[in-house]
């Protein structure tokens, strides 16, 4: 087991990519505290995940709780091992159509508490910790109507990279997932049942050199490998979990590739 006797904290361990990672960390020995906004999806999460799971109802928008999740963590298992500031939020923020508090919301959520998670969490970092963040390919796409979270996710790569020269004298990595399209329960709010989910699916395929969306256990498995001591010595990394999107583009059939 690549990660028996360390200890987790996930933030939005309860459901997408941070639940299938919280889930491959505890089949791999881990000790694991999730966070969510739902009480009702953490109680399930945690059934799932067996007595190696703590879950912690927390709102990364509230750094006290936060900090309080983070206590409640250090308390239970003693240390921290392992960081995934996953917990995001997507939405659409069109210029002239968008409020202020919708934008906010947005940078609050995966800008904001992403930092705040790992403010919390640094004192008790052990030695050689891993701290992992999740960023977005719409850090570098500029697909319209999505600023705030395209600006959120180019923040959170920039941060990465200050984080892992902050921490590196204290033998602590930092280091950054970038998510492509992945089936997961951010896209309800474009998707609300299966036949739009069908079809949103097939379009963004065709976009796709590997012609496919991505399972949350595909990003949850990079996570796997930065979280464990197989990536001892790799930090201020990004690595792309896209299908090829970003990286070969004009390999999508969308650009008459066969």
């Amino acid at each position: 087991m690549r990660l028996k006797g360390k200890t987790a904290f996930i933030t939005g361990g309860n459901s997408g990519i941070g639940f299938a990672t919280a889930r491959l960390f505890v089949a791999e020995g881990a000790k694991v505290t999730i966070t969510g906004r739902s009480q009702r999806t953490l109680d399930a999460a945690a059934a799932e995940l067996g007595p190696s799971c703590l879950a912690v109802q927390a709102d990364v928008q509230d750094v006290s709780s936060i900090e309080r999740a983070v206590a409640r963590a250090v308390e239970t298992f003693g240390k921290l091992d392992i960081v995934f500031a996953n917990a995001g939020i997507s939405g659409a923020t069109p210029v002239g159509e968008t409020s202020l508090a919708a934008f906010e919301s947005i940078i609050k959520t995966n800008l904001t508490g992403a930092f705040f998670t790992i403010q919390a969490a640094a004192p008790h970092l052990s030695e050689r910790a891993s701290v992992i963040l999740n960023g977005s390919v719409h850090a570098v796409m500029g697909m319209p109507g999505r600023s705030a979270y395209a600006a959120s996710k180019g923040a959170v790569r920039s941060m990465t990279r200050v984080l892992a020269s902050e921490l590196a004298p204290r033998g602590v990595r930092v280091n950054q997932i970038t998510p492509g399209a992945h089936r997961t329960p951010i896209w309800s709010n474009v998707a609300s049942d299966a036949a739009a989910m069908d079809a949103l699916e097939k379009g963004l395929a065709t976009a796709i050199p590997l012609r496919r969306m991505g399972e949350a256990e595909e990003a949850a498995a990079v996570a796997l490998f930065l979280a464990s001591d197989e990536s001892s010595n790799v930090t201020a990394a990004e690595i792309v979990v896209d299908g090829g999107m970003t990286g070969a583009p004009f390999g999508a059939p969308v650009h008459g590739a066969r």
